[in-house]
């Protein structure tokens, strides 16, 4: 994946003057814009065709502010009061702030495909079909480039799909996704618990599991193998949404919130980790806004091009939510995290995408 060695050289000068070494990438399936920037929607909080009646008073009742800017920090308080302000945030429409996918389809795996290699294939990901991808994500480059192992460059997902979406060689990077038990050295008690509850406690249909399984197996691997970068996804936000139950979207953003906290503090807490990671936030495409389509997405759906992107590091500055700025895209979120780990431009073949300088 490669380019000649001369364009290394620049790369080993900008290393030098970058902290990052490690990356963790975070997503959560489908997040609109919406709900991460303003809150509970005012729109869907009492729809009781959307899971929003009688018997989710409590918790619209205990979301609802007054205010946009604090009905975002009931929904998700760790997000908004530690992280954004530590690092900077992109996608606020209402502050003149767009980020866009460029693919064509804005469906989940050319979504998660043009995070993870830079530049939209519409010409060969048309779909959410689990074909191999035919680019080398940028956690295989960083594998090859770093002469890592497999298992130094780990993906968790709740999506089976992620075993063809982010390599193009099955077994060149460490893959857990779906309903599938992690193996660990020692193999402990807690991860042969959750190997056994996920099979157990089924989520909506057979390709993805909870959350919190996905979630839970992470973590242990994180502390266990303390692999170099890290690509965790969940997908519950998603699913809920296509099922129209906008309260279980609700809670699962509540839940994502509670997984980035427990992940920060877990990073802080790190000797190999803390001052040394950058985190990136986002998902991998926006959804509709009105009564009718708020569940679905697609090449139809107004609005759905539209995503939000959050990074937090110690090469970025701590600018927080970002205003009238250009245009980025998602293609450009896989240039930008080589650049933070002090990458140049090049060596990374086929890019599309930029750099976003605020990052």
């Amino acid at each position: 994946f490669l380019t000649d060695a001369a364009a290394l050289a620049p790369s080993l000068a900008l290393a030098d003057q970058r902290k990052t070494k490690h990356i963790i990438l975070f997503t959560s399936d489908g997040v609109r814009w919406q709900d991460l920037f303003t809150g509970i929607d005012p729109l869907l909080r009492t729809e009781k065709s959307a899971g929003m009646g009688s018997g989710s008073a409590g918790l619209s009742n205990r979301l609802w502010k007054p205010t946009p800017e604090e009905r975002r920090s009931a929904l998700m308080p760790f997000f908004w009061n530690t992280l954004v302000p530590r690092g900077v945030l992109l996608g606020n429409l209402n502050r003149g702030c767009s980020m866009q996918v460029s693919n064509r389809y804005r469906v989940s795996y050319p979504g998660y495909s043009e995070i993870l290699t830079g530049r939209a294939q519409d010409d060969a990901i048309q779909g959410n079909e689990p074909m191999q991808n035919p680019t080398p994500s940028f956690l295989q480059f960083l594998k090859e480039r770093s002469k890592l192992t497999p298992e130094q460059v780990a993906v968790f997902a709740s999506w089976n799909v992620f075993h063809s979406i982010a390599e193009s060689r099955p077994g060149d990077i460490f893959i857990n996704a779906g309903y599938e038990g992690c193996p660990l050295p020692g193999n402990s008690a807690k991860v042969a618990l959750l190997n056994r509850l996920q099979t157990e406690a089924r989520f909506l249909d057979l390709s993805s599991r909870h959350d919190a399984f996905t979630f839970g197996l992470a973590m242990e691997y994180l502390a266990g193998v303390r692999p170099e970068h890290m690509f965790i996804s969940f997908d519950e936000t998603d699913d809920w949404a296509h099922n129209q139950r906008y309260d279980q979207v609700l809670e699962s953003l509540q839940y994502f919130d509670h997984a980035l906290k427990t992940l920060w503090s877990y990073i802080q807490d790190s000797p190999k980790y803390r001052d040394r990671t950058t985190l990136v936030v986002t998902a991998d495409h926006g959804r509709g806004s009105t009564l009718s389509d708020w569940p679905d997405h697609g090449p139809k759906v107004p609005g759905d091009e539209q995503i939000w992107a959050a990074f937090i590091g110690p090469d970025t500055p701590a600018r927080g939510e970002l205003s009238n700025r250009p245009v980025r895209y998602q293609r450009d979120i896989a240039p930008t995290i080589l650049e933070l780990l002090g990458i140049e431009g090049g060596a990374y073949a086929g890019v599309t995408g930029s750099v976003i300088p605020e990052a």
